[in-house]
């Protein structure tokens, strides 16, 4: 008769988060297996995220000759494989995540230098999850429209959002003064309303992104403040066009008023305005001057030609006319 197999128990099973551990540490080792002293490996080895886009970024080796290449791996908590990130022999000294690599997943990163023949070291980053570790920045203000009391917001999220994202937006704002006091407001909607402000006064507001993830909440940057006044209600503005009308109507009034009292005084006015008929001074004193008689003597009289006949005498003929009489009977 066949003797029945012992049973054997199943494979102790420890949950990922004790496994993962043991799994850098038996990739460190596996690492400084391939070491080569002839090549330094790359420094200042970091990941940089930004609203969910991720880079490898590290600082060139230096060498004599020859131009050095990089190549760079990544792989996630559940698998001991590496993976091409599509940075193998590059020059470059940073390498973007590939695309499908999920924000919530638990990725490790290495990158090696390589010239020639001759390969560094391979550094290892520590272990990064994008959910967890990105930074989100400000979100985009589309438009805002100004009411009496209320300001209409559109904003965009700084990043798209994926399927089961719960977003929420924190809203700061004051208004403009010396000494602002903020108002905080949480909104879920792209599009929402500030309400019960004052009209036709400047209002500021901020806004920052939280982002609910498995471990609490991620809150990015906050967005530059934009201010901006509140329209003026129908009433005030009736209100103004009435003050206007009876202003230019007042105005009106009195220069009507005005241009009926200068036409109605215009005489004294032109005797006010004429200048005084009096010689000056100056003028009188020149004018004494006794210098100045000798400019009005009269011019003395020509001589007049008289004509004497022949023969005649002056004496005791008569007169100058009957002479003359005498001459013209001749």
């Amino acid at each position: 008769m066949r003797g029945r197999a012992p049973l054997r128990s199943p494979p102790l099973l420890l949950p990922f988060p004790f496994l993962f551990p043991f799994l850098l540490l038996g990739s460190a080792r596996a690492a400084a297996a391939e070491t080569s002293p002839h090549l330094p490996a790359p420094q200042n080895v970091e990941i940089y995220s930004y609203n969910f886009q991720s880079w490898l970024r590290w600082s060139p080796v230096a060498v004599e000759n020859g131009s050095v290449l990089y190549t760079a791996h990544y792989k996630s908590g559940f698998f001991e494989e590496w993976s091409g990130m599509g940075c193998a022999h590059t020059p470059q000294t940073q390498c973007g995540f590939p695309p499908e690599v999920g924000r919530r997943w638990t990725v490790q990163l290495r990158v090696r230098a390589e010239l020639g023949n001759l390969t560094s070291a391979w550094v290892l980053t520590p272990a990064f999850v994008p959910e967890a570790n990105t930074t989100l920045g400000p979100p985009r203000v589309n438009s805002v429209s100004a009411s009496p009391e209320s300001l209409l917001i559109s904003l965009s999220p700084p990043f798209p959002p994926e399927h089961g994202d719960l977003l929420q937006f924190l809203v700061s704002y004051w208004e403009d003064s010396s000494s602002p006091a903020a108002k905080r407001l949480s909104v879920t909607e792209t599009l929402f309303q500030i309400g019960n402000l004052k009209e036709s006064t400047v209002y500021c507001f901020s806004v920052q992104v939280q982002l609910k993830i498995f471990s609490g909440h991620l809150q990015g940057e906050q967005s530059a403040p934009e201010c901006h006044r509140t329209a003026l209600s129908e009433a005030t503005r009736a209100g103004y066009i009435s003050a206007l009308f009876l202003v230019a109507l007042l105005f009106v009034n009195l220069l009507a008023a005005a241009l009926l009292l200068l036409w109605k005084h215009r005489q004294k006015l032109k005797y006010w305005a004429q200048p005084p008929l009096q010689i000056p001074a100056h003028f009188q004193e020149f004018l004494r001057d006794p210098a100045l008689e000798e400019l009005y003597i009269p011019a003395e009289e020509e001589p007049q030609a008289v004509l004497v006949a022949e023969g005649s005498a002056l004496e005791g003929e008569g007169s100058f006319p009957q002479l003359l009489q005498g001459q013209g009977s001749h």
